[in-house]
């Protein structure tokens, strides 16, 4: 038996733990209040995975579960506790060398006071209030493509 490689991240409601197993067969995830259990086969040489999860928090086994696809199985375990952050996955402070932070997926979402805005709603807020009145309008920039620009010009022989 193996550990199979794992990444997780927090969110205010749930925790996720990406499994990285490829072509995973026979996929088995327990979840129990205070840990949860995952197995499988993967690959070509069937190696057998098997990971059990002591957490930090605990969680709600009715509402969680796991997905799988050819390169993964995501984990969703819904917290007890929302809007409770989880500094690490594990009850223990243990490092795991199967286990990693998924820092892609991350979001420090306790600064939050508004998690429903998409990233781009936030930075549209954000140069709006900037001001921004002596910016040019862009809507026309594709017509004026034809029109020479000082970038366009030929540039002196190197001596």
């Amino acid at each position: 038996m193996h550990h199979a490689a794992a990444k997780w991240y927090d969110r205010r409601d749930s925790v996720f733990v990406e499994f990285c197993v490829e072509d995973s067969k026979d996929v088995q995830v327990k979840f129990d209040k205070n840990k949860f259990d995952f197995s499988c086969v993967s690959g070509t040489d069937n190696i057998k995975h098997q990971n059990t999860v002591e957490l930090f928090g605990a969680i709600i086994p009715e509402e969680s579960k796991h997905r799988r696809t050819d390169r993964s199985v995501l984990c969703c375990l819904r917290k007890e506790e929302v809007g409770k952050s989880w500094p690490r996955l594990t009850k223990d402070k243990a490092k795991c060398n199967w286990l990693s932070v998924d820092f892609i997926n991350w979001k420090d979402w306790e600064d939050d006071s508004d998690e429903d805005l998409s990233s781009f709603d936030k930075f549209s807020d954000m140069m709006n209030s900037m001001g921004g009145d002596d910016l040019p309008d862009l809507d026309g920039a594709e017509e004026e493509h034809d029109s020479a620009d000082s970038d366009d010009e030929k540039m002196p022989d190197l001596e």
